[in-house]
């Protein structure tokens, strides 16, 4: 019986789309084979993007039989300008996702005809706004890779059979707000290929539920906020859930981060077009973001959420220019070269607009660790930057089973103190990781909200006994955990084991006296 209800719809939808993703890798690594299922997932968003806008453009005009996948290609330019100033691409007929493909089994040439479509979608945004939005996203899907096959003839096979399960997708007409879908499905696809790759995948995606508890507390009491910033980007699902929380036009200057690993820099981007973020209302940049930062020109913003990678390298005091950087200076120390958690909070707090609010997940360490990161910790303590910590339960993340922490920090408090809440035990195990369930989150936003203490939950401490305890900010070391072990009475406990020994005696003798019957009926004259 075919599913009813959306979330039914959904539920299927996503085991097919892993079903086929499986199916089709064979012997590559899931993790690689990513590109490729998403790649052709993105090529037939696009495609069916731009047919939908042109047709409706026509239909509007009065043609309501024109259909655009179905003029030819020298008939398509007149929209060629119009649609690469309002999506940021341009598809000829011909190379649309559906056209390529019902020629694909047929096509010897298969893999040069795909990789001809992808330069030529890209290069359709040469010279215009959109350039740098489109440059290099069909890098990661090589058509001509020996990860598909060692010869041509296999590799195109296998083209084949991506373009039909992607295209056989129960995606629904692109008319009929199946957008949803799109962006639902790659969301789905990126957390089951970094729950499934270890700490190669997970360490650039953050489970949806935490990226929603970042995204709601930084925008407690707001309906609407200039601009969302992830220095940190990974795959942009945190950026994204802005557009959930508050709704895309609530986020009224756009989407921006940078983001150092190109794959997941592409595949971010890839993220917004199909969680149908335009071109122009994102920003995305590839580098390094705490030694070349790329959106000076847009600072401060209002919401900063970030999962930067725990404790990594980074230049530090090694690099003499950057305890002069106004990022990093107002501490008067970096933080150490071994670990460039606080760096990256630094980075965060100099970029934040005086109302806005930024949550990082962080590594537990920076909490409590001494040296340079406790005199970071004393300038955002004294300075009264530091909003709230939350303490998450374990094993939430992908390739990890660490308890993080969320670190808040606020420009304009009205209090000088710190919120601590202990929200270790929010969570329910399903399958081999725990989850944050929508009570959890419900849980701790009140909690953050109420800014209360809550025996065994929350306590709020003034920034004055942080500093007199070493400015330690370990939730531990706030909340006492609840005792749930079991009350024991000694004076019964002891009754009970004198009970126990005197009945052993009882049963010992019981015992000696049935072995000794048997030995003297033993020793009996037969």
């Amino acid at each position: 019986m075919a599913p009813t209800t959306k979330e039914a719809q959904r539920t299927e939808l996503h085991k097919t789309i892993w079903r086929i993703a499986n199916d089709l890798r064979g012997s590559v690594d899931g993790w690689d084979f990513k590109s490729y299922v998403l790649g052709m997932l993105f090529y037939r968003f696009i495609s069916e993007n731009l047919t939908a806008y042109i047709n409706h453009g026509e239909h509007e005009a009065g043609d309501e039989s024109f259909d655009y996948a179905l003029i030819p290609d020298e008939h398509a330019e007149f929209a060629r300008a119009e649609v690469v100033a309002e999506k940021g691409f341009f598809i000829l007929p011909s190379e649309l996702f559906a056209n390529v493909r019902k020629g694909a089994a047929q096509n010897e040439n298969l893999n040069e005809t795909l990789s001809q479509v992808f330069k030529n979608i890209e290069g359709s945004a040469l010279g215009t706004e959109s350039e740098d939005d489109l440059k290099g996203l069909f890098d990661d899907l090589d058509v001509n890779s020996n990860k598909l096959g060692a010869t041509v003839a296999k590799r195109n096979q296998k083209l084949v059979k991506l373009l039909d399960a992607i295209g056989d997708l129960p995606l629904g007409r692109f008319e009929d707000n199946s957008i949803d879908l799109f962006g639902d499905a790659y969301e789905y696809l990126m957390q089951m290929y970094a729950a499934n790759a270890g700490k190669s995948g997970g360490e650039y995606y953050t489970p949806q539920e935490v990226s929603e508890l970042l995204a709601h507390i930084t925008v407690v009491g707001k309906k609407q906020v200039n601009r969302v910033y992830d220095p940190a980007v990974g795959s942009g699902s945190l950026l994204l859930k802005f557009a959930k929380v508050l709704g895309k036009n609530n986020v009224r200057q756009g989407f921006y981060g940078q983001e150092i690993n190109l794959t997941t820099y592409n595949l971010a981007r890839i993220n917004m077009f199909l969680h149908d973020v335009n071109y122009s209302d994102f920003s995305l940049a590839h580098g390094d973001t705490l030694i070349d930062p790329q959106h000076w020109d847009y600072e401060p913003f209002e919401a900063i959420v970030s999962n930067p990678p725990y404790s990594i390298r980074w230049e530090g005091d090694a690099n003499p220019l950057l305890i002069n950087d106004e990022r990093f200076a107002p501490a008067g120390v970096l933080a150490p070269k071994s670990k460039a958690d606080l760096a990256f909070t630094m980075h965060m707090l100099s970029w934040l607009a005086v109302d806005g609010t930024a949550a990082i997940v962080e590594f537990p360490g920076v909490m409590y660790r001494g040296g340079a990161e406790r005199k970071i910790r004393r300038y955002l303590i004294d300075n009264n930057y530091v909003d709230a910590v939350v303490q998450l339960p374990p094993d939430l993340f992908f390739g990890t089973t660490i308890a993080t922490c969320i670190l808040v920090l606020k420009k304009s408090k009205k209090t000088n103190d710190v919120l601590f809440i202990d929200a270790s035990a929010e969570f329910k195990r399903i399958g081999n990781k725990n989850k944050l369930l929508a009570e959890h989150q419900t849980r701790i936003l009140k909690a953050f909200t109420a800014r209360e203490p809550e025996e065994h939950f929350a306590a709020l401490v003034n920034n004055e006994d942080i500093a007199a305890n070493d400015y330690n900010i370990a939730v531990s070391s706030y909340v006492e955990a609840e005792d749930t072990r079991e009350e024991v009475d000694i004076v019964e406990l002891n009754a009970e084991i004198a009970r126990i020994v005197a009945r052993q005696a009882e049963l010992r003798t019981s015992i000696d006296a049935i072995v000794l019957e048997l030995e003297e009926g033993g020793n009996a004259p037969v």
